[in-house]
């Protein structure tokens, strides 16, 4: 037997020796890593909710911010929040940008369905903001405040107005006067403007004055354009003498809806409609006004028009359907840009269409990106030709217009500076040539979309088509945004009334840099797309606005926020918060609580935030802890144990403070901003571990710190 065959059989035998006896485990102990050991001690603690002691607590929210479709889709977040949080609050879906359409009407389909989703879980839902300087519908609201353009027909008028340029009436009846149909000197819709004022008093019979006759061709349409204004909110309609029917309904301001009547107020509203169902070769027009105690109707005398649409014009625009209601007709090129037609409402003033131009990035040369407009023969040489267009852009920037050939040679217009809000240009240069055969943009200068509408060439030697711009006035301004507040505050309130019992009213009022004053846009450059601040246009009263408003359209027991950030890092802010929560309640308004943002790290002062919260306390006011999350003072790549057990206790410090130095009947409650660590690629605080859970959904340091605070204090 050799050597390896030993070796086996002796193997062997072991092996059937050994498998007779009984199996014995080896006896050791290995210990759980302590890492192990502390993540299953934090999974253990039960939900957070749970240790809010609700007999002695019975109106504190523990609340989490969390994005509309996190919820509705009913993952993850949807669970985390229902098992933890008492309320939830959307960072952005239920603000004006979010619901405010370019119309002014609001789309509230997600937000009725995320309120409709909560209350079936059985969770609060906190209105968050309803006035902000941020996240605005920012064109909407300018688009109020824009001017109102007026460009006189390129015809002849039909309508003889010489009784009211001389003021004597002559051809015209004054068939019920009211209190007085006079001309009205300066009261037009610019300097030296004469108006029709037309005086109410309350009499039974409306307010009627008859223009003279007005000879027609019966097979042709005719526009009427009227511009109207009142003091105080009017009511009327024009109806006819020598129509088949004369009081036919009428798309009195081309919105597509016919109407029987049209209102008036503050502001100049143009009238503007065709008729063509003549009963014989004239007609007279009747401005019917309700006869309202107290209205006042002006009417301006110089930009009143009847005229034949068939007929001959006096000037003929160069650029057809420069309005782009129909179309463009223009061409372009280069750099990678994209061109069209916007969707109606996204014109100037927030009405109908636009053309636009999207440019990714600058060029080396400003003539490598164009739009170029074909003219039906060449131009004049010689001759001067007036270039006028409305202009805006998603940011600051330049743009070149000129006449050109196909030769490339032109006329250039020079640099049009471009802004994010609409501007009216108005420039001349004069053919050189007889070879000019259409007008090009360049837009390589410009990086971002510029929006151009109501573009007007003509030679300067043509009569008529002038452009009149007419401001609007502050009182105009306060008028109109104070309407568009009311249509927001009506609308949001009456959609969460069911389920939204609080709600931040006023967010972020105070500035930074002059904490008792309130924040202004005013010379700020570069605003972002959404910035837009009431303030500048209301006053110091527009907080007092929205808390009646918001008092008015929600329930009568709901609690009312104004809330700001910084508090605890800036108490001089503070105090200026609490000064002008004074003096809101000193001008009729009620402030039921004061909300405290809370954005810190572990490195903010702990001697301040506790000032802060005696100061709050001690106006007696509800006091809530806004939007509380907190960093470390680095990225989550690099953040160690030590970062996160500090955090933890900061946050522990803050809840104990909270509960130690507001009063119980003071305290609406604490939201946590951030649930879980900011990914890289949010918007807010990115790449921060801000959170009590990791991105991963996995408890941190700081679930625990917070389990234990409220365990301990809300009790």
């Amino acid at each position: 037997m050799n050597q390896l065959h030993k070796i086996a059989a002796g193997f062997i035998a072991f092996v059937v020796i050994t498998s007779c006896n009984k199996y014995k485990g080896l006896e050791f102990n290995v210990d759980k890593p302590e890492s192990v050991a502390v993540q299953e001690d934090i999974d253990a603690y039960p939900a957070l909710k749970s240790y809010i002691n609700r007999v002695a607590q019975p109106g504190f929210k523990l609340g989490v911010a969390l994005g509309l479709q996190e919820y509705l889709d009913k993952g993850v977040k949807y669970r985390l929040a229902n098992r933890n949080f008492d309320e939830i609050v959307l960072g952005y879906e239920m603000k004006h940008a979010a619901v405010v359409k370019a119309d002014g009407s609001l789309d509230l389909v997600k937000v009725n369905s995320l309120l409709q989703t909560a209350n079936a879980a059985g969770m609060q839902v906190y209105g968050h903001a309803l006035m902000w300087h941020a996240n605005q519908n920012a064109g909407y609201l300018k688009g109020l405040l824009t001017p109102l353009v007026v460009t006189s027909p390129a015809y002849a008028n039909d309508l003889s107005l010489t009784g009211l340029k001389d003021k004597s009436f002559a051809g015209w009846n004054r068939a019920v006067a009211g209190a007085g149909i006079s001309i009205a000197d300066g009261q037009g819709m610019r300097t030296g403007n004469g108006a029709v004022k037309l005086i109410s008093d309350g009499g039974a019979a409306d307010l009627q004055l008859i223009s003279p006759g007005i000879t027609v061709n019966k097979a042709h349409k005719y526009e009427v354009v009227m511009y109207i204004r009142s003091e105080g909110a009017g009511e009327g309609r024009i109806s006819f003498e020598g129509l088949n029917n004369n009081t036919p309904l009428v798309d009195w301001t081309r919105s597509g809806t016919p109407a029987a009547t049209f209102t008036t107020g503050i502001s100049w509203k143009e009238i503007r409609f065709t008729i063509n169902d003549f009963a014989a070769g004239n007609f007279k027009l009747h401005f019917d006004l309700k006869n309202k105690t107290g209205v006042t109707y002006y009417i301006d005398v110089n930009n009143l028009y009847v005229y034949d649409t068939q007929g001959t014009p006096m000037i003929n625009n160069l650029v057809a359907n420069g309005d782009f209601e129909s179309g463009s007709g223009w061409g372009g090129w280069g750099g990678g840009s994209s061109r069209g037609v916007t969707a109606d409402g996204m014109g100037v003033g927030n009405k109908g269409k636009a053309f636009f131009v999207t440019n990714p990035a600058k060029t080396a040369n400003y003539w490598e990106v164009q739009t170029s407009y074909d003219f039906a023969a060449p131009l004049e040489n010689g001759a001067t030709y007036e270039l006028s267009f409305w202009v805006k852009g998603t940011a600051p920037g330049t743009i070149r217009p000129e006449l050109q050939s196909t030769n490339y040679s032109s006329n250039g217009y020079g640099q049009v500076e471009v802004t994010t809000e609409w501007k009216l240009v108005s420039i001349a240069t004069t053919a050189t040539a007889a070879d000019r055969t259409r007008l090009i943009f360049s837009y390589g200068e410009f990086a971002g979309t510029v929006y151009i509408d109501d573009v007007v060439l003509k030679n300067a030697r043509a009569t008529g088509g002038n452009t009149t711009v007419v401001e609007k006035t502050a009182a105009e301004k306060k008028y109109l945004l104070t309407e568009a507040l009311d249509k927001w505050m009506s609308g949001m309130v009456g959609a969460g009334k069911s389920v939204v019992k609080a709600w931040d009213v006023v967010n972020e009022p105070m500035d930074d840099g002059n904490p008792s004053e309130l924040k202004t846009g005013v010379g700020k450059p570069n605003m972002a797309t959404d910035e837009f601040y009431w303030q500048d246009y209301l006053g110091k009263d527009y907080a007092v606005t929205a808390f009646k408003m918001a008092r008015q359209y929600g329930n009568a027991g709901d609690l009312h926020f104004i809330n700001d950030y910084n508090l605890e890092y800036n108490l001089d802010k503070c105090r200026g918060l609490i000064a002008y929560v004074n003096y809101i309640e000193s001008k009729g308004a009620k402030v039921d609580g004061i909300g405290t943002q809370m954005h810190i790290d572990i490195s903010s002062s702990k001697e301040k935030i506790a000032e802060m919260f005696k100061l709050l306390a001690a106006t007696g006011k509800m006091i809530k802890v806004s939007e509380l999350d907190m960093g470390v003072g680095v990225k989550t790549t690099v953040a160690t144990a030590e970062h996160y057990k500090a955090q933890a206790e900061m946050y522990k410090y803050v809840i104990e403070k909270y509960f130690e130095l507001i009063p119980a009947k003071q305290r609406y409650g604490i939201t946590i901003w951030s649930p879980l660590d900011s990914p890289v690629s949010s918007f807010w605080r990115p790449g921060e571990p801000i959170g009590l859970w990791t991105e991963a959904y996995v408890r941190k340091t700081a679930y625990a710190a917070v389990a234990q605070a409220l365990q301990a204090n809300a009790k």
